[in-house]
C-alpha cells in the first residue's frame, strides 16, 4: 500500500471529527466564528509541527520562493471563497443541489491539474473519481424531493453555480497546495507538507482575524468563552490539514480528493452506530457507490 493512502485515510477521519466539534461549536458562536476556530487555534501546532520536525527530526528548513508564496496564497484565498460559497448556500431554503455540485471538487481538480500542470489521470482513475463524486453528490440530495433529471435541468439554477462555484475554488485550493508544497523541493515531503500548513494557516487566520474585527468584533468574544472546544477544534483541523497537505505532496490532488470522500463513509457510521439514527435507500446507494469508487481507485493506484 502506498504512504499516501493511509495517510488520507486518516486526515479524512480527523476532518469529521473537526467536523463535528464545529457543529458545536456553532450553537455558542456565529457561523464566522466555528470557520475561524480551524484556523485560528489550529496555526500554533502547525507552528509546532515544522518545530518539531527541525529540532527533534533534524529535518533543515526548505527555502521559500516566490512561486510557493504565489500557490500557497492561491490555496489559502481559494479555500476561504470555497468556504464562504458553501456556507452561503445555507442560507436558501432549497440548498441541496447546490451542495451537491460542490462534490464535484474532486473532478474539477483533476482538469486544473491537467490545465496547469499537464498531471494526466488515467481512464481507472478518472472513473474511481466519476463513481466516488456520484455517490456524495447522491447523499447530498437524499433527503430532498430531487431527481437526477431535475438535478441535470437545474444545472444552470443559482444555487447550482455556486455550488459549482465553491467546487471550483475548492478544487484550485487543492492542486494550488499540491503545487505550493512541490515548489519547496525538499528535504522530503513531510517538511514540505508542515511548511506549506503553516504558511497557509496562519495567513488564513491573519485575513479572518481582520475581517472580524472590521465586521464582527463581538464574534471575538464568543470564541474566547469557548477556547477549550476550540483548541481540541484547532489541533484536529491542523492534523487533518497536514495529512492533506502530506498527502497531496506524494500524490495528484484530484486522487487523494477522491479518496478523501471515505469521510463520508465515517460520518454515516458515526449516525447509524452511535447515533441511532436511520439512513435512506438513496444515502445507502451513495454509500455503496463511494466505497465502489474508492475501490477501484485502490486498485488502479
Amino acid at each position: 500500500m502506498e504512504l499516501w493512502i493511509p495517510i488520507t485515510i486518516g486526515a479524512a477521519f480527523l476532518q469529521n471529527l473537526r467536523s463535528a466539534t464545529q457543529k458545536h461549536l456553532k450553537t455558542v458562536m456565529g457561523t464566522t466564528g466555528a470557520t475561524f476556530v480551524r484556523f485560528g487555534f489550529g496555526f500554533p501546532f502547525a507552528l509546532a509541527f515544522v518545530a518539531l520536525l527541525h529540532w527533534s527530526a533534524g529535518y533543515p528548513l526548505p527555502s521559500l520562493n516566490g512561486t510557493f508564496f504565489a500557490w500557497a496564497g492561491l490555496g489559502a484565498l481559494g479555500q476561504i471563497a470555497a468556504t464562504f460559497l458553501l456556507i452561503h448556500l445555507f442560507s436558501f431554503r432549497n440548498f441541496a443541489v447546490g451542495t451537491a455540485y460542490s462534490r464535484t471538487e474532486p473532478a474539477q481538480a483533476a482538469i486544473f491539474a491537467l490545465v496547469f500542470f499537464g498531471e494526466r489521470a488515467s481512464l481507472g482513475t478518472v472513473a474511481a473519481i466519476a463513481i466516488s463524486v456520484l455517490g456524495v453528490m447522491l447523499i447530498s440530495v437524499a433527503h430532498v424531493a430531487v431527481s437526477l433529471r431535475s438535478m441535470v435541468m437545474s444545472t444552470f439554477s443559482r444555487n447550482a453555480l455556486i455550488g459549482l462555484a465553491s467546487g471550483t475554488a475548492f478544487g484550485v485550493s487543492a492542486v494550488s497546495y499540491r503545487a505550493a508544497s512541490l515548489s519547496l523541493g525538499g528535504p522530503n515531503f513531510v517538511m514540505q507538507a508542515a511548511v506549506t500548513l503553516a504558511f497557509v494557516i496562519t495567513f488564513q487566520t491573519a485575513i479572518m482575524l481582520v475581517w472580524m474585527l472590521w465586521k464582527d468584533r463581538a464574534e471575538i468574544g464568543r470564541i474566547a468563552r469557548a477556547w477549550k472546544p476550540s483548541l481540541f477544534t484547532g489541533f484536529v483541523g491542523a492534523t487533518a490539514s497536514f495529512g492533506w497537505f502530506a498527502a497531496m505532496t506524494l500524490q495528484q490532488a484530484a486522487v487523494v480528493k477522491s479518496l478523501a470522500q471515505i469521510e463520508m463513509l465515517f460520518t454515516f457510521a458515526a449516525t447509524v452506530f452511535f447515533f441511532k439514527e436511520k439512513i435512506t435507500r438513496l444515502e445507502i446507494a451513495g454509500c455503496v457507490l463511494i466505497v465502489g469508487g474508492i475501490l477501484v481507485l485502490l486498485a488502479v493506484s
